[in-house]
């Protein structure tokens, strides 16, 4: 059993008060008659490797929506690795940490548990999926992504993590580092080494050298996990975004 984080802040929301989305969080964006986040929170609830949920985000837009959903709603302080730290002072390190955002409602039961099993066996400290654009374009044609292009193939990033909470605080550092270096490629080379970098624009870098890397970073035994399911993959950062998972969701309820 793991214990469940959603991360449901409020980055991003200013691309949605532009186009009128009428939100002041973005885990409250409606859908089909529910919040978003209740989307993800439902998935994690029907997953019988998930113990105990909990929603981190600014507490009075949330707590009246979401009281009786979770084991805990915990305010926000609006960074994402300082939530992940809060997160773990309420859920506790005698379980892995499932870390999931709020905007991914096409979440599934099978997904989620595929990501578990996989990471599980792993007995790896972090875990990440990456899903194969083949399989994207083929399950869910017309959503747009970013990807990046390995030796294996092109992949895109997921938007969950499974972690063990004993390793997070020595992470954070790093972490913080490469958030605030993500768009400098002189800076991102000092964290993630030039010999990296020139693999990766050169489309030699391998999953187990990007996996090593990570682990060296961070002092942790890191593994990416290939997964089969675009669900974990495909979020809400914009207008086309929501409404593609609008008709997605609609066609399969």
């Amino acid at each position: 059993m793991v214990n469940a984080l959603i991360l449901a802040g409020e980055e991003n929301t200013n691309n949605y008060k532009h186009n009128k989305l009428g939100v002041p969080v973005k885990a409250l964006i409606n859908i089909h008659g529910k919040p978003m986040v209740q989307y993800v929170i439902d998935t994690l609830k029907k997953c019988k490797l998930i113990d105990k949920i909990g929603v981190i985000g600014p507490y009075d837009k949330l707590y009246h929506l979401l009281k009786d959903k979770v084991d805990y709603i915990i305010d926000g302080k609006g960074l994402i690795i300082d939530n992940v730290i809060e997160g773990v002072a309420y859920l506790g390190t005698e379980k892995y940490l499932l870390i999931c955002t709020c905007d991914i409602p096409m979440l599934t039961v099978e997904s989620v548990t595929d990501f578990i099993v996989k990471a599980q066996s792993t007995q790896a400290d972090l875990c990440y999926p990456i899903v194969d654009k083949t399989i994207n374009d083929r399950k869910l044609p017309g959503i747009e992504r970013t990807y990046t292009k390995i030796k294996e193939g092109t992949f895109t990033g997921g938007n969950l993590f499974y972690v063990h909470p004993n390793v997070i605080d020595k992470c954070c550092e790093k972490a913080r580092q490469l958030i605030a270096y993500r768009k400098n490629v002189f800076k991102m080379a000092k964290i993630l080494g030039w010999k990296a970098l020139i693999l990766l624009f050169t489309k030699r870098l391998t999953i187990k050298q990007v996996e090593s890397r990570f682990s060296q970073i961070f002092n942790v035994n890191a593994r990416a996990i290939i997964s089969d399911y675009p669900e974990l993959a495909n979020d809400v950062d914009k207008p086309s975004d929501l409404a593609l998972i609008k008709k997605q969701l609609r066609i399969e309820n």
